[in-house]
């Protein structure tokens, strides 16, 4: 038999948290410990509003939180929230779906799925309330940041094989950039180094050691001062063709992490990061076609 779990609503999936055994007299006292960050003001708000929900299917009152005894050994459900969440003013295009995928072009901005101060404004969600798909879930992610290509599998029968192409290495992978043009560098030209954690959850970089990140890089128009790159990583390492190009003295365009970190909160979005997941091609794993998508999405030289 299944265990419950609640609806989506409005493209927002129900979180879980499973509550131990310990010496909390009461549900709101766990959570208070267990969500410091969450005033239990706010956790009796959503109860209010019967957002907290038992395994058993009940919304949990306010008054039942409140008071012993505390509930251990069961799980409890909540829809998460975030308090003035600013709207992100650009759309994600679907350029193709069929009974197993769904392929979309994101904007810049956009988060793919739901983190920290994100939650309605990424692509996940929106998709999930527009489209009625509570099963949809990204194949594969690329950085807020970023602008391009991303595969969500509809179907949970179907979602591993898909997931299996990217852990693979079975999908081709292109990228276009716009950085700085340094004549004095030979093209086309392949980067292997290899990166770790910078010392700052945001930032990634190179260090000594056998190589994790590899990443064929070419040439495609210089204009001025600026060329638009073509690259194609053969791993998949957080923030790899960022510090890729950084560590070729070229950092990508308007770049706010690479080679300085721009403050949170200071998004232009007149401006974005020129950096495009421009085609991705693969042999479907269901219907055995080779498929191949690409971005209408283009890069500017300003």
């Amino acid at each position: 038999m299944n265990a419950f779990k609640p609806p989506t609503r409005q493209g927002i999936g129900p979180s879980c948290v499973g509550l131990p055994a310990g010496p909390w007299p009461t549900l709101l006292d766990f959570l208070a410990t267990r969500f410091p960050n969450v005033s239990p003001q706010v956790w009796l708000a959503r109860m209010a509003r019967g957002d907290v929900i038992n395994a058993l299917g009940q919304a949990v009152l306010p008054e039942h939180a409140s008071q012993p005894p505390y509930p251990a050994h069961q799980r409890l459900y909540y829809y998460r929230e975030v308090p003035n969440e600013p709207r992100i003013p650009f759309d994600e295009v679907v350029l193709y779906q069929d009974e197993h995928l769904l392929v979309v072009d994101k904007p810049h901005f956009l988060p793919v799925v739901p983190s920290g101060g994100y939650l309605t404004e990424t692509v996940l969600v929106r998709l999930k309330y527009k489209l009625g798909l509570d099963d949809l879930v990204p194949i594969h992610r690329i950085d807020r940041d970023t602008a391009g290509l991303v595969l969500f599998a509809k179907q949970r029968a179907s979602r591993a094989a898909y997931c299996a192409l990217f852990s693979q290495h079975q999908v081709r992978k292109t990228y276009q950039a716009i950085a700085p043009w340094r004549p004095g560098l030979s093209w086309p030209t392949v980067r292997s180094s290899r990166i770790e954690e910078a010392g700052h959850f945001m930032l990634q970089h190179e260090v000594p050691g056998v190589p994790n990140a590899i990443t064929h890089l070419d040439v495609l128009e210089v204009r001025g001062d600026l060329a638009r790159y073509q690259l194609k990583p053969v791993t998949g390492q957080r923030h790899q063709l960022r510090v890729h190009m950084l560590a070729l003295g070229l950092p990508i365009l308007n770049d706010g992490l690479y080679p300085t970190l721009t403050p949170e909160g200071q998004l232009d979005h007149a401006h974005p990061l020129q950096l495009l997941a421009h085609q991705l091609e693969f042999t479907d794993p269901v219907s055995g076609e080779p498929r191949q998508f690409e971005s209408a999405r283009k890069l500017v030289f300003l």
